[in-house]
C-alpha cells in the first residue's frame, strides 16, 4: 500500500497464505531506511510502480494457471465475460533467461500505466488498484480467466 512517500510491503520470506501484521514492513518509496533490508525482494518493482502510476495498492502473486499460460502466450486474452470486461488483454513480459525477483521493474511499471494487471513469464502477476481488494480482484479474475483458457485448450476448443 502507498502511504504518502512510504509504502507497506510484505516482509522478505513471509508466508503469503498466512500473513499477519508482523509480516508487513514500512519503508520509503524514494529512499532506503533501516527497514528496507527486511522488505520483499520485489521492493524495486513496487517502488517503480508507485513512482510511475497513481496506484495506491499492488498485489504480486504466482497464480498457477496464469503462470502456466505465460510460457506459451505473449499476451493473455480472456474469453470469459468477466475477464473480457475487466481485463481485456494482459501483457506477458519476458526476457531471455530466468527473471530474478525485483528485475524488470521499469518494464512492469510501464505496462501497468496501460493495464490493470501484467504477467511476468514463468514468474507471476502484478496488479494495481486504489485498494488492495481491487488489485486482488484483478488477480483472481486473471487466474479464473486463465483456468478457463487452460480447460478450453485441454478440450481442444479454439476461441476467437
Amino acid at each position: 500500500m502507498r502511504l504518502g512517500e512510504r509504502l507497506c510491503i510484505t516482509h522478505r520470506g513471509s508466508m503469503l497464505g498466512q500473513l499477519e501484521e508482523h509480516d508487513l514492513v514500512e519503508t520509503g518509496i524514494y529512499k532506503n531506511d533501516r527497514f528496507t533490508p527486511l522488505a520483499s525482494t520485489e521492493l524495486p518493482v513496487h517502488r517503480e510502480i508507485y513512482k510511475r502510476t497513481s496506484a495506491s495498492a499492488i498485489v504480486h502473486a504466482h497464480p498457477a494457471y496464469a503462470v502456466a499460460l505465460s510460457f506459451c502466450e505473449k499476451e493473455i486474452v480472456p474469453c470469459d465475460m468477466e475477464g473480457m470486461l475487466l481485463l481485456s488483454r494482459v501483457p506477458v513480459l519476458a526476457k531471455k533467461g530466468p527473471v530474478a525477483p525485483g528485475e524488470m521493474a521499469e518494464e512492469i511499471a510501464e505496462a501497468l500505466t496501460k493495464h490493470k494487471v501484467v504477467m511476468v513469464r514463468g514468474h507471476g502477476s502484478f496488479a494495481v488498484g486504489q485498494l488492495l481488494e481491487e488489485a486482488y480482484y484483478y488477480t483472481t479474475t486473471l487466474e479464473e480467466s486463465c483456468r478457463v483458457l487452460y480447460l478450453l485448450k485441454m478440450l481442444q476448443i479454439k476461441v476467437s
